[in-house]
């Protein structure tokens, strides 16, 4: 148990610090201009997600003000934009069905406090374990949604009635005979913008330039395109949800669902924003205990749940977004927007904003690596494309299972394939003439086993040294066997039986502390305990069989 000095210090780094805000001074003009892209970018995103999800546009924008503070001042990473996404929707719909508003409101407060509990005791560095091809599908998998969700938009058509997002923009590509061409001319000036804008000047907020030019041409050309339209004018007071306590097990289950979806969403989001940030690394825990408090200050105002989002987090890197002030301008922005500025903002073009997030989703994706890694292994190969497949088929916790459970197969099939049951020729073991005229004459085979021996090599084991034949002997050196699981004990105490039962005695040698323990709490090698066949060395092994070999022998006969 930690003493109580190192406890606080560790709970001391899960809160905000000035730390966080020491680069302030040197990027805080690059911050503001990312803060305000960011804002422009989300406001559509959050008003769409909110009605999406069933709680109304207000819920998402109140969503994106309050938990997107939240999580820039507590959170662990210096670059994420927190808010309403588009996976969530998915999990928070059948949830407004069953249990309404305040039963949203509940289980975004429970999430909020199993996510605070799970970087308390550091979970978050749990996802160092998925391992780089995972990352990469993830990665490319979302790159697709966000521009495959886009499409419709961009194309001007009305949104296909379908929950998948490859469905639907397949269903609008379809429907591309009744598009709107000024949507798309407003989209195609976006996107090349924020091409053409960094090669002349590259700190220049290309997707703001952008937007703003397909505004005022949309404007004063009058084109009928869809438009942001009117957004809620103000901030309601934080207010407790109404609770239900025999609603309590549906709703813990909800709860559940929606903290792993908030914590592999905003950790995968920080960690894609650490290799295209130039800032430090984030703080998985205190990212968890961040997003915690984020979502339960949105189910005080009476917002929905909330991660990190990767689009917005994209768009703020891109921007020049290198501390936390960006998020909270991002935030500040559409306050003010709520405030002051919705009938400016209402005229903003949708495929506006639809040409910024298509060009930062292609962005988002890196063609370099993904070559890479298809060209390494077949195994990686298929992690990083199955991956991709099921963010894009089915959602992001559904995704990263899949992905996991594959490269866990394809891990497991790697140090399986490197266990080696070789015959030991003994050349590292110094015996004499009459040693080794012995264990020809009375015929001692020794094996030595290297790496690991568990389910996955255990029948590989079994159908190689069953086979052992014209022998007295069999010695079984297991010093360099660095892995044992129960399944491989198993297979040990199976493959001696066998050899036993057709006249080959059994000797171990080199048996490590933990493996004797398991190899005994199997009840595998109750026989060799018996007889003493288990031998600290080699030597001892071979001395046993010269002093046998007459008793053997005559045993045999």
């Amino acid at each position: 148990m930690e003493p109580p000095s190192e406890l606080r210090r560790q709970l001391g780094k899960l809160l905000p610090s000035r730390r966080d805000y020491e680069a302030l001074p040197h990027t805080w003009r690059t911050d503001l201009i990312a803060g305000v892209t960011v804002g422009v970018v989300a406001l559509p995103l959050a008003l769409a997600f909110g009605v999406a999800s069933g709680l109304g546009a207000s819920a998402g924008l109140i969503t994106a003000i309050v938990a997107g503070t939240l999580a820039a001042v507590f959170g662990g990473s210096h670059v994420q934009v927190s808010g309403p996404t588009g996976a969530m929707t998915v999990v928070l719909a059948p949830v407004v069905l069953k249990f309404g508003i305040d039963g949203v409101l509940v289980v975004t407060a429970l999430a909020g406090i199993m996510l605070i509990a799970a970087g308390a005791i550091r979970l978050g560095r749990l996802i160092r374990l998925l391992p780089w091809p995972l990352i990469e599908g993830f990665t490319l998998g979302i790159g697709a949604i966000i521009f495959l969700q886009q499409v419709p938009v961009a194309l001007g058509v009305p949104m296909p009635d379908n929950e998948n997002t490859a469905v639907r923009a397949l269903a609008a590509i379809a429907d591309a005979g009744a598009a709107n061409w000024h949507a798309i001319a407003l989209s195609l000036i976006v996107a090349i913008a924020m091409i053409a804008i960094p090669r002349i000047h590259r700190s220049a907020p290309a997707s703001l330039l952008g937007v703003a030019a397909a505004t005022l041409i949309a404007v004063a050309t009058g084109w009928q395109v869809s438009e942001i339209g009117t957004i809620a004018t103000s901030l309601p007071a934080p207010n407790l949800p109404g609770f239900n306590w025999g609603e309590l097990s549906g709703l813990l289950g909800a709860a559940v669902s929606i903290a792993a979806l908030a914590a592999i969403e905003s950790l995968l989001s920080a960690r894609v924003a650490d290799g295209m940030a130039d800032t430090d690394h984030h703080d998985p825990d205190r990212e968890l205990v961040g997003q915690g408090v984020a979502n339960l200050g949105s189910s005080l105002f009476g917002g929905m749940p909330a991660t990190g989002a990767i689009a917005r987090t994209a768009v703020n890197v891109r921007a020049g977004g290198r501390t936390r002030a960006a998020a909270i301008v991002h935030s500040a922005v559409l306050v003010v927007v709520m405030l002051v500025l919705s009938p400016l903002v209402a005229s903003i073009p949708l495929a506006a904003l639809a040409g910024v997030l298509m060009v930062t989703a292609v962005h988002m994706v890196e063609f370099g690596t993904i070559g890479r890694i298809l060209r390494s292994t077949r195994g990686d190969a298929a992690v990083l494309l199955t991956t991709a497949f099921a963010t894009l088929a089915f959602d992001l916790v559904v995704a990263v299972e899949i992905g996991l459970v594959i490269a866990i197969l394809v891990a497991l099939h790697s140090v399986a394939s490197e266990t080696r049951f070789e015959e030991d020729d003994l050349r590292s073991v110094d015996i004499d003439v009459e040693t080794e005229h012995q264990l020809l004459h009375d015929h001692v085979v020794v094996y030595q086993l290297d790496g690991a021996l568990f389910f996955g090599a255990a029948q590989r084991f079994l159908l190689e040294l069953a086979d052992v034949s014209d022998v007295r002997w069999a010695v079984l050196r297991l010093g360099k066997l660095r892995v044992l699981d129960a399944t491989g004990a198993r297979a040990i105490g199976d493959l001696v039986e066998r050899l036993e039962s057709r006249g080959i005695s059994v000797i171990l040698t080199s048996v490590r502390a933990e493996h004797r323990r398991l190899i005994d709490g199997v009840g595998a090698m109750h026989t060799l305990d018996q007889e003493h066949r288990i031998v600290p060395g080699i030597q001892e092994a071979l001395a046993m069989t010269r002093s046998s070999a007459p008793d053997h022998a005559r045993s045999a006969a």
